[in-house]
């Protein structure tokens, strides 16, 4: 995990939570990572990982 993010990433990829850009990473594993472990402590949040390059979202 590299930081907080607040606004759409120009590169990488970041956890959206609930509508909000929570946290950017380097690779697509660790975004996954990340999403997963949150989507399992929090189930009733809505996780997304948002692609920069690509300006996907895919629902976790």
């Amino acid at each position: 995990m590299i930081a907080a993010a607040r606004e759409l990433p120009t590169s990488g990829y970041a956890l959206e939570v609930d509508g909000r850009f929570k946290a950017e990473f380097t690779t697509r594993d660790g975004a996954r990572a990340g999403a997963v472990e949150l989507k399992k402590r929090f189930p009733v949040l809505r996780v997304r990982i948002y692609d920069a390059q690509t300006g996907a979202r895919e629902e976790v």
